[in-house]
């Protein structure tokens, strides 16, 4: 992508710019059950898909998104579920920090470019997770915003419509293909950036420019 100049930047906020600890969380609750390396890995890798499921349908709380994931990868693995393991990693949401490249990098677009996030959150996680970032928001959007959980086009529809801008206006920066950087592209968003965090392979055919961090992002819009 050459440098342009985006009326917005809109962000995804997990595992983005917030450094998203659903995995570490699960090594740790479930290491007595499942000592073994791979078998964690795979899940881990469970987990993860049955979260991407919950949020394909109508819209419901992240709790219960969550909640109904953990159920369907213990019973898949024959385990034993247990709703206060659930309702920990709704709990633990709120106090994760961001990566330490992010503030850096957000720092110098802040008040040159408005920053815009749409998140698969509540509205009662986000705000300490954006407090956390230290730069001031144009826009926090969440799925219980618009009753759309991401990829659903359904949410960046109402993304777009909000800001009363053209998707070409965009740049969409995440670091996720399939929750937000391959529905961008069905949306017309051109313009996008791949932050490579190792949790998902870059994948070619959408237009996405990959970055290192967040540091490298003021140089795709001239700052």
């Amino acid at each position: 992508m050459s440098v342009f100049r985006p009326k917005y930047i809109t962000f995804d906020c997990y595992g983005t710019l917030t450094n998203f600890q659903l995995g570490k969380m699960t090594r740790e609750i479930f290491a007595d059950r499942i000592p073994e390396p791979e078998r964690m890995d795979r899940f881990v890798s469970d987990f993860s898909a049955y979260r991407y499921d919950e949020v394909l349908g109508d819209w419901k709380p992240y709790v219960e998104v969550l909640k109904s994931a953990l159920v369907r990868t213990c019973k898949r693995w024959g385990i034993e579920y247990d709703d206060a393991e659930g309702q920990s990693y709704y709990d633990a949401v709120p106090t994760w920090g961001p990566h330490p490249d992010v503030i850096e990098g957000l720092s110098k677009i802040a008040g040159k470019i408005p920053l815009v996030i749409y998140s698969n959150a509540m509205n009662e996680q986000i705000d300490s997770n954006v407090a956390k970032l230290e730069v001031p928001f144009h826009k926090v959007f969440t799925a219980e915003t618009f009753k759309a959980y991401k990829p659903r086009l359904a949410a960046f529809e109402a993304m777009i419509d909000t800001l009363d801008c053209a998707p070409e206006e965009l740049l969409h920066v995440s670091s996720s293909f399939r929750y937000d950087l391959i529905p961008a592209h069905l949306m017309g968003i051109k313009n996008k950036a791949f932050v490579a965090r190792n949790h998902e392979p870059y994948c070619q055919g959408y237009g996405a420019t990959e970055i290192r961090d967040i540091r490298e992002l003021p140089a795709l819009v001239g700052l």
